[in-house]
């Protein structure tokens, strides 16, 4: 999807896009990734699979091209990563992006479970925004399909964490590459609405309800030469999700589109599409 939206006035444009570390040719989809960050002009944007290395960070170079502020959490266990690029000097991580100053920043890691250690964070920014803080998430949770187990625990972890940092001015908005379907076990645990949420009364939204009824969402499509590779199926696993709104209807979702779903300069920006929402601010 392409957008040439304004930045905000009566709405908040928040998305979460997976950038894919650095495999491929990630020098060409690092300027691609930029174009289409531009083009959205989203004000906040969570980022999983962020690329760092002595002296460069993708978040900040990202941050510095768009004039936006950032913070970054590098995965604490980046082994399974560095054997698959046969580098172990790059970091991998989550970032989050904002067009108002980040007042605030944590990061915890999450449970694995009995699989080996992945080093998955969640990682908060509490954006200075002017209508009133906001309490922004972004996550990854494990790969694997056979670990729904995993990520229910990752889930409740990350309910856990998103409890203790909600702002009584705006509702929590979490986003991020869950690696999970809307029906799953995990989503819904996280949602906390379709099953009895972990934290009694955290309930979050998935924006994509508000979407075209006639789009697919799919964020993991094979029409994307990267994820045909795969010989996977086409699937919505990246989600943004927020709180129930307040009693004005601050942060009720107004829409939700899918973006980086298609060429960008003759390049793939990622493996995966991005989700934009658009909240009321």
């Amino acid at each position: 999807m392409r957008t040439s939206g304004t930045p905000s006035g009566t709405t908040v444009r928040v998305a979460t896009w997976n950038l894919w570390w650095r495999f491929g040719d990630w020098e060409a989809r690092h300027r691609a990734i930029g174009a289409v960050l531009a083009d959205l002009r989203a004000d906040i944007v969570g980022l999983q699979e962020v690329w760092a290395e002595p002296g460069r960070n993708q978040a900040e170079a990202l941050a510095a091209d768009l004039g936006l502020h950032w913070t970054f959490v590098a995965s604490p266990a980046p082994g399974r990563w560095h054997r698959r690029l046969g580098d172990d000097r790059v970091a991998v991580g989550n970032a989050v992006l904002s067009r108002w100053p980040i007042v605030e920043s944590a990061h915890q890691v999450l449970p694995a479970g009995d699989a080996p250690a992945d080093g998955r964070t969640v990682l908060h920014a509490r954006i200075d925004a002017p209508g009133g803080p906001v309490p922004f998430f972004t996550t990854q949770l494990n790969s694997a399909p056979a670990q729904s187990a995993v990520r229910c625990a990752q889930v409740a972890a990350i309910a856990r964490f998103v409890a203790a940092r909600t702002e009584q001015s705006h509702p929590p908005v979490v986003t991020g590459d869950l690696n999970a379907e809307p029906d799953s076990d995990e989503v819904r645990l996280l949602g906390g609405h379709k099953t009895a949420p972990t934290v009694p009364g955290l309930v979050l939204i998935d924006a994509w309800r508000y979407a075209d009824p006639a789009a697919t969402g799919w964020t993991w499509d094979r029409g994307n030469p990267h994820v045909a590779a795969s010989l996977e199926p086409s699937a919505r696993i990246d989600y943004v999700l927020v709180g129930a709104p307040s009693a004005d209807g601050r942060g009720s979702v107004a829409s939700a589109a899918v973006f980086g779903d298609r060429l960008e300069g003759g390049v793939w920006p990622s493996d995966h599409a991005g989700v934009l929402a658009e909240l009321r601010a």
